[in-house]
């Protein structure tokens, strides 16, 4: 039985569909982040997935998609029709392990709780890393940065918020990976602005 954090799977039939897809996921050198069954007409199976250091490119989900196919298919565990859809976590990420919010200490985030910590469920800050089973998180109250610590289990959602700080790490991030190629961008032509 494999450990999953209700972050990366909340509903029941999340966390069996989970089970069948994380295996192939990680024999393909990936780490899945979220997986939700959305309702609908049509159902909609997301997952999110990236490598273990972050980051996935648009032929990594389409191999994962197939590999996820396959394999449901023969699992058959979805009685109707469903769309999967696969994808990165993108910039303003959902995070869902323990380990995120230690990779994105000093980052923006949002944080939803289960239940009532001191009067409220929502925690908007800067991450402060982790401690043990607690995550981190800077908060201002009353003009006052206070570092508030708030056990992973008791967390419903979470996720980065888009900053400009954010924006350029990532981009930092693919520049060393490889994966962004500045020279591309270099070169600004406009139309019309030869002299005559």
């Amino acid at each position: 039985m494999l450990a999953m954090s209700d972050m990366i799977a909340k509903a029941a039939i999340d966390r069996r569909l989970a089970e069948i897809v994380t295996p192939v996921i990680e024999d393909m050198g990936f780490e899945l982040v979220r997986l939700r069954l959305q309702g609908g007409n049509t159902h909609t199976l997301q997952v999110m997935a990236e490598r273990p250091g972050g980051g996935i490119e648009v032929d990594d989900c389409a191999k994962i998609s197939n590999a996820i196919s396959a394999i449901l298919d023969v699992e058959d565990p979805l009685s109707d029709s469903y769309t999967l859809e696969v994808g990165s976590p993108g910039v303003d990420r959902p995070l869902t392990r323990l380990k995120d919010f230690d990779a994105y200490e000093g980052y923006e985030a949002k944080i939803e709780t289960s239940e009532l910590i001191d009067g409220r469920k929502r925690f908007r800050g800067i991450l402060a890393g982790i401690e043990g089973e607690e995550v981190l998180i800077n908060i201002d109250q009353n003009g006052e940065t206070v570092t508030v610590g708030l056990q992973f289990d008791w967390l419903a959602d979470a996720k980065l918020m888009l900053t400009d700080d954010l924006i350029k790490e990532m981009l930092r991030q693919r520049k060393a990976a490889g994966t962004l190629n500045e020279d591309a961008f270099d070169e600004i032509t406009t139309e019309g602005s030869e002299e005559d």
